[in-house]
């Protein structure tokens, strides 16, 4: 009895090396069969892909992403849900006016397996009704513990550069140290990762205390990821700053 009594520890049974090494060795096929199992031969995971569309020039527009409409009819300041789509490193994009027609831009991007993309629409200041497509990679995993991460596109010309605030509550803005400065149009800044907790997002004129734009509470807890397009409401001389938010995270 005293034997069987030293063998059991709080209930644990304690195991000889030649036993430990026979179980270390059935934890590790066990271990690669469930990994082998979750491979499939000649399986590639999808990419998951949205639109963002800044053009201020472009009507109503359709977005084609590799012969699927993965937009309709939308406009500036759209940012869409995530679509799945098939990994390529040659995605063809057709943008074309929602009314139809012929393509107002074709261009291509790399879709990468198991990430998440935003086809990204702006105007080319180079030309009349000229647009440009870029195929951004977004951050798909949460921000650290504790953290929000924000990432920032500067669309509005008729604003200029920006500085970005997050004024936590209980603060005023001429207290608090913008997040970013001097942002350019047609820039971008991300992903900036700060302490989360209940803020208000303030943007302005560089250099300026004058808000162009002033956010409700944004009641951050952590893990946050976000993309935030800054755009003018209009082409007037002084516009305020428009802001479409969107999450990062898929699920």
């Amino acid at each position: 009895m005293k034997n069987t009594w030293n063998r059991w520890i709080g209930g644990t049974r304690q195991l000889t090396p030649a036993k430990l090494a026979v179980t270390a060795v059935a934890s590790l096929a066990l271990a690669v069969f469930l990994s082998a199992c979750q491979t499939v031969t000649g399986y590639i995971q999808p990419s998951l892909v949205r639109v963002i569309d800044a053009s201020y020039i472009a009507p109503a527009i359709n977005v084609v992403v590799e012969g699927v409409l993965l937009a309709g009819n939308i406009g500036q300041g759209t940012i869409t849900p995530y679509g799945t789509l098939p990994a390529t490193g040659d995605a063809l994009i057709k943008v074309t006016a929602a009314t139809g027609g012929a393509a107002l831009v074709s261009s291509s991007g790399t879709l990468l397996a198991g990430h998440q993309h935003s086809v990204f629409i702006t105007d080319n200041g180079a030309a009349t009704n000229s647009y440009m497509v870029t195929v951004l990679e977004d951050q798909q995993i949460q921000a650290a513990s504790g953290h929000s991460a924000f990432r920032f596109l500067n669309q509005a010309p008729k604003t200029g550069p920006v500085d970005i605030y997050m004024v936590p509550a209980g603060t005023t803005l001429a207290n608090t140290i913008p997040l970013v400065t001097a942002l350019p149009v047609g820039a971008t800044a991300g992903y900036i990762s700060f302490s989360s907790q209940t803020v208000t997002m303030v943007i302005t004129p560089t250099g300026v205390i004058t808000p162009k734009y002033t956010s409700t509470a944004l009641a951050l807890t952590g893990g946050e990821v976000y993309t935030v397009l800054m755009w003018d409401t209009q082409l007037t001389s002084d516009p305020p700053v428009a802001v479409t938010i969107a999450s990062d995270l898929s699920e």
